[in-house]
């Protein structure tokens, strides 16, 4: 079955003109399930596109009020940043300076430590001049004081003119026989706290030794028996060591305080050399 033209125009136009009858075309073909389809699709992406630009909105305020503190924060470092610049500047230009006077400082110091090396190695071999010239005095002033030390023990021996001397001579003798070559010296000088003098002194081996003419009572013994004891203190301050020998020389005790002394030397480690007693 075909249409004349004329049919085919008011056809057209009723779909034109007549929304009910273009639908009802629409459902004789099948396009009506496409319509609702469409429409359908058309209701769905209009809420899928107001729930995006919701989103899309929500997204564009929160990433501007983003925006706005990161360009907040981005001020607040740029200036931090701008007077950290301005303050180091500060510092390496007074440091620059510092280091300008330091310098300086170094340059005269070293100027100075010049001098004063110059003026330390003059003084070191003026020093080592006089030092040699000192000991070649020394040396002769030694040989002299040793040549007239021996006359003048020599002459004291041949004397015999005190019991320190008599008892300076039987510790030379004592040493002597034990391996020990020494001659003591007699009323020796010890520069200690002072000056301390000794009886009868040798230095090595350390001997020391207290000279009493007579010691009639106890009280006596006990006297002698610390001044022997200080000497002894004194010589090992002295030399920096223990002494070898302390000796006790008593010319004449009675016979009670001599009994006394020989107990008491003996408890003192003391070695006593006793005269006489009566």
């Amino acid at each position: 079955m075909s249409l004349t033209p004329e049919e085919k125009r008011r056809f057209l136009r009723a779909l034109e003109e007549d929304e009910e009858f273009r639908l009802a075309v629409a459902g004789a073909v099948g396009l009506g399930e496409v319509l609702r389809e469409l429409r359908d699709l058309r209701r769905d992406s209009e809420r899928r596109w107001r729930r995006w630009y919701k989103t899309w909105q929500k997204f564009l305020e929160e990433n501007e009020k983003r925006w706005q503190e990161n360009e907040r924060r981005w001020r607040e470092w740029y200036e931090t940043w701008r007077k950290f610049l301005e303050e180091n500047e500060r510092r390496w230009r007074e440091n620059e300076r510092r280091w300008k006077e330091n310098e300086e400082k170094w340059e005269e110091n070293r100027k100075l430590w010049r001098e004063w090396f110059e003026t330390w190695r003059k003084f070191l071999e003026d020093y080592e001049r006089r030092w040699r010239v000192n000991e070649e005095r020394w040396e002769r002033a030694f040989r002299e004081f040793k040549w007239i030390r021996s006359a003048i023990e020599q002459l004291q021996e041949a004397l015999g003119v005190s019991l320190e001397f008599y008892t300076a001579q039987w510790i030379r003798e004592w040493l002597s026989a034990r391996g020990y070559h020494c001659r003591p010296t007699v009323h020796a000088s010890l520069l200690i706290d002072g000056v301390k003098e000794v009886d009868v002194f040798c230095p090595d081996p350390p001997v020391v030794a207290e000279v009493k003419a007579a010691v009639p009572t106890v009280k006596a013994a006990e006297e002698a028996l610390a001044q022997l004891k200080a000497a002894v203190e004194a010589a090992e301050r002295f030399l920096g060591r223990r002494i070898y020998a302390a000796f006790l020389a008593v010319e004449s005790a009675p016979g009670e305080v001599a009994e006394y002394l020989r107990r008491r030397a003996e408890e003192a480690g003391y070695i006593l050399i006793l005269g006489r007693s009566h």
